[in-house]
């Protein structure tokens, strides 16, 4: 950040949006086939293990299920030559999303809705490419597709939450949705529905966070209270605003001009009902809210053999221990990758001047303290693990690792290699 004042805004959605809706099915379908293997105790390396790329769209009373994939019974069943998707047990996963989060209305409901499964069996001329090669003697699949990828932290949040090494920004984003659905999940505040947004823009002095300026905060909820008075705008923003103000640290909460709840007037209709779902379409939300770049590629509902998702758990997991280390304030990485091939073409890495040693000198170290070819981004960080589902709601960094091996890009137990490798006590 500058010197001098600057503000930042950054946004979130709950696991209401209807993209993010759309983003935990895909999810909740790659973890299912991942436990799948696990059952069967199909290894990692198996030419016969987890292959999916899975897109969900969810519009008013319809979830349509799209993609390519390889898979075993149950999910797939023989039919003749042929392996076709297990239509039944994909729509029961995607129903079974629906009710966890909420949704049972007249629009979208976890049983009332049509689910057409369009999945199909993964391309040869893909799995090909990517499936692992003997090379000098060690098993090396390919990247599943080209592209740039990139990871970010920085010292910002940690004041607030230790290891968290995220933009403030969106870290505050998620926070206050975080909040309010636990509060709506637990009865504390029974008249929201799941779907929501907040905005949240941060001042700057002298490149340091030092408070909030605006929030906004859009929430569905119901028509009514429960002795039949109509919602208003400002109900709603009395019913919410404690919540709001705990999720943000002492001092923060923006005056009460400058906290925009339901700026619309009115959010009764929401989630997919309310506005088409696709997965992918949050990619900001779920990264960096902006803050720091993004190489295009989504990541729900893919397999770990495609870098759009593994390599930016890796270059953050790197960036992050850069930080941990106390090597940088700031450090971006950034990875590129040609699909089939298993190196990659470049790394970059970008401490933004607050580097205690130089970027080339950090770039050197990587690939021998983690090489950045598929298989072993998969085997480091576990990957090959029905992890995703809890992923694609509130952001796939800045959380905390999980002893299932959930968020295993952001443990920082890099620290004492980089450290080694670059001679530092």
């Amino acid at each position: 950040m500058p010197k001098g004042i600057s503000l930042f805004t950054s946004e979130s959605v709950s696991e209401g949006h209807p993209d993010k809706v759309s983003d935990q099915i895909s999810d909740a379908i790659l973890d299912a086939f991942l436990a799948n293997d696990a059952k069967l105790g199909i290894s990692d390396d198996s030419l016969v293990n987890t292959r999916l790329g899975c897109e969900t769209l969810t519009t008013t009373n319809k979830i349509v299920i799209a993609g390519e994939g390889r898979g075993q019974a149950p999910l797939f069943k023989k039919y003749g030559s042929q392996a076709i998707i297990n239509r039944d047990l994909i729509t029961e996963i995607a129903r079974g999303v629906v009710k966890d989060i909420g949704y049972d209305q007249d629009g979208f409901s976890y049983h009332g809705a049509d689910v057409e499964v369009l999945l199909h069996g993964q391309s040869p001329d893909i799995a090909m490419g990517v499936d692992a090669k003997k090379k000098k003697g060690a098993d090396e699949e390919g990247a599943g597709d080209q592209g740039m990828m990139f990871g970010f932290a920085c010292t910002e949040s940690e004041v607030y939450e230790k290891n968290s090494f995220m933009p403030a920004p969106i870290f505050f984003a998620h926070k206050i949705l975080k909040v309010l659905s636990d509060k709506r999940r637990s009865g504390q505040i029974f008249d929201l529905q799941p779907d929501a947004k907040s905005q949240v823009t941060i001042r700057y002095e002298d490149g340091k966070a030092v408070g909030c300026s605006k929030v906004v905060v859009s929430t569905q909820h119901n028509a009514a209270t429960r002795n039949g008075k109509k919602y208003t705008p400002a109900m709603v923003r009395d019913l919410i605003e404690d919540a709001v103000e705990s999720a943000l640290p002492k001092g923060w909460m923006p005056k009460s001009s400058n906290f925009l709840v339901n700026p619309t007037g009115n959010f009764v209709v929401g989630g997919p009902d309310g506005d088409c779902g696709l997965t992918g379409r949050k990619i900001i939300v779920d990264t960096y809210g902006g803050y720091a770049p993004h190489g295009g590629g989504a990541f729900s509902g893919k397999d770990p053999t495609k870098v759009d998702r593994s390599a930016a758990y890796a270059t953050r997991y790197i960036a992050k221990n850069i930080v941990a280390a106390g090597l940088a304030d700031y450090c971006t990485i950034q990875v590129a990758y040609a699909i089939g091939v298993a190196d990659p073409m470049s790394i970059r890495v970008d401490t933004h001047g607050t580097g205690k040693v130089s970027d080339a000198k950090l770039t050197a170290v990587i690939p021998e303290i983690f090489p950045l070819r598929p298989t072993n981004i998969r085997r480091q960080l576990g990957l090959n693990k029905p992890i995703y589902r809890r992923t694609s709601a509130y952001g796939h960094f800045g959380r905390k690792p999980e002893k299932d091996g959930g968020f295993s890009w952001e443990r920082t137990d890099l620290v004492a290699d980089l450290k080694s490798a670059l001679n530092i006590k």
